[in-house]
C-alpha cells in the first residue's frame, strides 16, 4: 500500500469576514484540493484566532500583510511565508518574502476600454485619500488617468477628504460637488465597489441618470454591494481566486525547498461583471450607434462587416472611417468583442466542446475562433477555461 503523504499544516492569516478575503480563500481551498495533503487553520478574526506562533508546529503561512500586527506577528518566523494584500501596507520588499497581488494596471486598462467601447469620450475616477494601506486606489487612478489621455480623453480625479462614510453627509458633499462640475455624460471607475457605490448615491442625491448621464464602474464584483445599488453595479473582477491559488502554490513551491524567481507574483483582472450602471451607450452619432446596437443585437448569428454597413445604410469605406474615428477600433473587432464576451461565459461556466462553444459564439470556424481569441485575449480558450473555473 503506497504511503500517505505526510500532512502539512498550513495557517491561512486573512480576514475571512470580507468578500474579497474570503475569494482568497477559495483558491487556497482549490489548490488545496489538487495536493490533498494540506490542513489548513483559516479563523474568522486574523489576529485573535492566529495560532500560538510560539509552539506552532506549522509547516507554511499565507498572510495577508496589509494589516500591521499580521504583519509584526508573522514576518520574523522561521516558516515558509506568503503574502496577500493592496500591495503595499506592512509589505516590506526588502524583506524578500514572496507576495501575491492585483495588476492595477490592467484593471485601469478594462476599466478604460469598457467605457471607450461604450462610446463615453470624458472619463473620471473616483478614489480614497491616500494611507499607508491603499495606495493601490492611488496606482489604479494614475493608470486610469495616464490611459484616458492616451486615448485623447479628458479625465478627471477626485479623491475627497474622507476615506470612510462615517462623516456621510460631508462626503456626499464632496462627491456631489465634484460630480455637478463635470460635462455630461462621463463615465467615473470607483477604485473599489464601495466606492462606486459612493459615487452612485451621489448621482442619486442630484438627480443624475445613471447610466444615461453618469456610467459608474467599481473593483471587486463583491455581488452583495453590487446588487444592492440602484441601478446595480457594474464590477471587474480582479482574480481574488486566483491570487489564493498562486499564493498556494507559491507556499508549496516553498515549503518543498524550491526558491522563487520573481518575488512579486502579479495577477490579471479576470473581466467585468456588466450591469446597469455601464450597460448604455453614449454615442451621438445616430449611424454609428445604429451599427453598434445592431452589432450587439445581432453578433451571435455569424453576422460581417457588409452587413452592418447594409443595415445602417452607408457606404462601406464611410462606415468603417466614422466606426474607426467614434469607436476606436474597426467594425470587426466589435463583432468580435461581442462574440467574445460570450464565448468566454460560455468557458467559465459550461463544459461544452470548443467547436459547439464557437457556434454558439457566432463563429463558423473553430481555428478562427482560437486564432481570435488568442489575439483578444492573449491566451488560449482552454487555457482561459481552466483559469475561470478556478473560481
Amino acid at each position: 500500500m503506497p504511503k500517505r503523504p505526510t500532512t502539512r499544516h498550513i495557517a491561512v492569516i486573512i480576514d475571512a469576514v470580507r468578500p474579497y478575503d474570503r475569494k482568497i480563500i477559495g483558491g487556497v481551498a482549490a489548490y488545496t484540493q489538487e495536493v490533498d495533503n494540506w490542513s489548513l487553520y483559516v479563523e474568522e478574526d486574523p489576529l485573535e484566532k492566529l495560532p500560538d506562533l510560539r509552539t506552532w508546529q506549522g509547516d507554511g503561512i499565507i498572510a495577508n500583510l496589509d494589516d500591521r500586527r499580521v504583519a509584526e506577528a508573522v514576518c520574523g518566523l522561521k516558516v515558509p511565508l506568503v503574502g496577500v494584500g493592496g500591495g503595499y501596507g506592512w509589505y516590506d520588499p526588502a524583506s524578500r518574502i514572496p507576495y501575491v497581488a492585483t495588476d492595477n494596471l490592467k484593471i485601469a486598462r478594462l476599466a478604460v476600454e469598457h467605457f471607450l467601447q461604450r462610446g463615453y469620450r470624458r472619463l473620471a475616477f473616483c478614489g480614497y485619500p491616500r494611507t499607508r494601506i491603499n495606495r493601490w486606489s492611488e496606482e489604479r487612478g494614475k493608470a486610469f488617468a495616464a490611459l484616458a489621455r492616451e486615448y485623447g480623453c479628458p479625465c478627471s480625479i477626485h479623491i475627497g477628504r474622507r476615506e470612510t462614510a462615517r462623516r456621510w453627509q460631508s462626503l456626499q458633499r464632496e462627491m456631489m460637488e465634484w460630480l455637478r462640475q463635470l460635462e455630461k455624460p462621463v463615465a467615473v471607475l470607483g477604485c473599489n465597489d464601495s466606492r462606486a457605490r459612493h459615487v452612485l448615491e451621489a448621482c442619486r442625491g442630484l438627480c443624475l441618470r445613471v447610466p444615461e448621464d453618469v456610467a459608474v464602474l467599481g473593483v471587486d464584483n463583491d455581488e452583495m454591494i453590487c446588487e444592492l445599488t440602484s441601478p446595480p453595479l457594474s464590477s471587474i473582477e480582479q482574480g481574488a481566486r486566483r491570487i489564493g491559488y498562486q499564493a498556494a502554490a507559491l507556499l508549496d513551491r516553498l515549503m518543498g525547498g524550491k526558491k522563487t524567481a520573481e518575488l512579486r507574483c502579479v495577477v490579471e483582472p479576470e473581466g467585468i461583471a456588466t450591469r446597469r450602471s455601464s450597460d448604455s451607450l453614449a454615442i451621438a452619432d445616430a449611424e454609428i450607434s445604429t451599427a453598434v446596437h445592431f452589432i450587439r443585437n445581432r453578433a451571435l448569428e455569424g453576422i460581417g462587416v457588409d452587413d452592418v454597413v447594409t443595415a445602417v445604410g452607408m457606404s462601406r469605406s464611410t462606415m468603417t472611417r466614422r466606426f474607426k474615428e467614434i469607436m476606436g477600433c474597426s467594425i470587426l473587432t466589435e463583432i468580435d468583442r461581442v462574440r467574445m464576451a460570450r464565448a468566454k461565459q460560455l468557458l467559465a461556466t459550461s463544459d461544452l466542446p470548443l467547436k459547439r462553444v464557437a457556434a454558439l459564439s457566432g463563429f463558423r470556424y473553430l481555428s478562427y475562433f482560437c486564432r481570435r481569441f488568442q489575439q483578444l485575449s492573449g491566451q488560449a480558450p482552454n487555457e482561459f477555461r481552466q483559469r475561470a473555473q478556478l473560481k
